[in-house]
């Protein structure tokens, strides 16, 4: 391939390497010259391009990526459109994504114009989540290369989608005084949440004393009906002998490993009695963040059982502690067509407000006789309580979901005859996790996304959310949107509806950040100025936007 500037009647036939206005017409990069395109150059004046010129041995950038992506195409795998050199590849199913590093590295080596891109190895999948991508840098490549990266990865499995197996789960989970019965049922629904996934379902739960003999009893009563069988201690695993490990011996079992070189999950306990897996889980996977234990059921769901052996060699990347999101490969050009709506938008208005401090303003008395703080949404601009105004600016972007909470008569009242959905959240006091969890239990099922709006943003406006939706259309419903101003990270949030499983398995005050930085999703932000930043969380702050208190 030659590539540089050349005149322009001696482009016909050439490649364009960048894009150009001429006139009134736009060609793109990566167009093959025509004769009509010339005469466009011509009366536009313009009187040289910058072209690549592939030669008999050259194999354009769209072909030669197509050619590899239909090479590692497999069961559980579908590949996108090629668009400027780069072809994505999508799994089809839930499952367990596998990648052999050594074949994708020979692939990665044969030439630097061919490159592959994949998800770590044993990476848990949705249906419709990109697993790879293959990129051609050039216009175009050398056959000879291409040939040679094809024989790279003619090999079977480079590329794997271990589809998960819908599996009957036993549940043992152990007592003691200070174990709140509130917290086993926490861990037995995020259990649930991350069964979902492969269609899996918890048979029987069984609450027994910390105990080993119980424990190898409630375990044996279990077997027989059950392909697995998850415990959970009161108490953390300390030694191979604690309660947990006993009690798998106790069922005539056999420990396989004890402990985990992955944080959280170091102490995860794996056995088995028969057949049936036993997972001893450690004290980390009562959460809903990603730990060791989410590592060994993907693996087991997908009928990988990990030997001690592979458990052990999970460390390299087994530090999970605060390690941020890294956007995956940005999707290429092509539009991905879900046929779905485009978002549906959730204002969360449930919180108490508690930094508006006390009352200082005329209203009725409370039981102790006080006057109530005001509270930040009922404050009135040119008018209009805050929170009518949020949820007004959100029905000029689509459909609109209202999560109360506190004083939710309150909330009710200032939004009389707005055509929207009020959801209350009776579990308002644990924190804004459980108003995204109201809101994406009432998301229907044919939505993309969700635009997540925080009712008490004044500086929002109805522009501000249309470019957002736009951006996540364009980007073909499979991104992160996020409102930023400047390099600063704010609100609102477009969320793909590959977080809603995360969403609804989030737990306290806290939002969603922590789904997108362990969502693996390309993250866009939109530059909306300081109306990304400014929230109006005490009274001073409401004044300073320009907003009258009210009680």
């Amino acid at each position: 391939m030659r590539f540089g500037p050349v005149k322009r009647d001696d482009a016909l036939g050439a490649v364009l390497a960048h894009s150009l206005v001429a006139g009134t017409v736009r060609l793109k990069k990566g167009r093959v010259l025509s004769a009509d395109d010339l005469a466009t150059l011509e009366y536009a004046q313009v009187e040289q391009v910058i072209v690549a010129c592939l030669e008999a041995n050259d194999v354009g950038e769209d072909d030669a990526a197509e050619r590899l992506a239909d090479v590692l195409v497999a069961d559980g795998l579908r590949a996108g459109k090629a668009a400027t050199g780069r072809v994505n590849l999508y799994a089809t199913q839930n499952g367990l994504f596998l990648a052999d590093k050594a074949l994708v590295d020979r692939l990665n080596l044969v030439h630097p114009s061919i490159t592959l891109a994949t998800l770590a190895d044993h990476t848990q999948v949705a249906a419709g989540d990109m697993v790879a991508t293959v990129k051609i840098i050039p216009l175009a490549v050398s056959g000879d290369h291409l040939n040679r990266a094809m024989q790279a990865i003619s090999a079977p499995d480079i590329l794997v989608l271990r589809p998960f197996e819908s599996r009957v789960v036993g549940l043992v989970a152990t007592q003691l005084p200070s174990l709140k019965p509130s917290v086993m049922d926490k861990t037995a629904r995020l259990l649930q949440e991350r069964l979902n996934a492969s269609g899996s379902h918890i048979l029987r739960e069984l609450r027994i004393p910390h105990d080993a003999v119980a424990v190898g009893e409630a375990i044996l009563s279990l077997v027989d009906r059950c392909d697995l069988v998850v415990a959970f201690g009161a108490s953390a695993i300390v030694d191979p002998l604690d309660v947990l490990p006993a009690g798998i011996l106790h069922a005539g079992g056999h420990v396989d490993q004890v402990g985990m070189p992955v944080d959280p999950g170091n102490l995860l306990v794996l056995g088995h009695v028969g057949k049936v897996p036993v997972i001893g889980a450690p004290g980390c996977a009562r959460s809903p963040r990603e730990n060791g234990f989410d590592w060994v059921l993907a693996r087991i769901l997908a009928g990988q059982t990990p030997s001690p052996e592979m458990i052990m060699q999970m460390g390299v990347g087994g530090l999970l502690k605060e390690i941020p999101g890294r956007p995956q490969p940005r999707l290429a050009s092509e539009q991905v067509s879900t046929g779905k709506r485009p978002v549906d938008i959730v204002v969360l208005a449930a919180g108490r407000a508690s930094r508006m401090g006390a009352g200082e303003t005329a209203g009725a008395l409370n039981r102790e006789g006080q006057l109530p703080a005001p509270h930040k949404l009922l404050a009135e601009f040119d008018g209009v309580p805050l929170i009518r105004k949020a949820v007004e600016t959100a029905q000029s972007a689509g459909n609109v979901h209202v999560i109360t909470g506190y004083r939710s008569h309150d909330m009710k009242a200032a939004l009389e005859g707005l055509d929207v959905a009020i959801v209350h959240n009776p579990d308002f006091d644990e924190g804004m996790a459980s108003s995204l969890r109201c809101g994406v239990s009432v998301m229907d099922p044919d939505v993309a996304g969700v635009l997540v709006m925080l009712a008490d943003m004044p500086g929002i406006s109805a522009a501000h959310l249309r470019t957002m939706l736009e951006t996540f259309n364009q980007a073909g419903a499979k991104v992160i949107v996020r409102a930023a101003s400047g390099e600063l990270r704010g609100n609102p949030v477009i969320l793909p509806r590959e977080t809603f499983e995360a969403l609804s398995r989030l737990e306290g005050d806290v939002g969603a950040r922590q789904v997108i930085a362990s969502a693996g999703l390309p993250i866009i932000d939109v530059d909306i100025g300081d109306a990304a930043l400014l929230d109006v969380d005490t009274q001073q702050a409401v004044l300073d936007a320009g907003g009258i208190l009210k009680n």
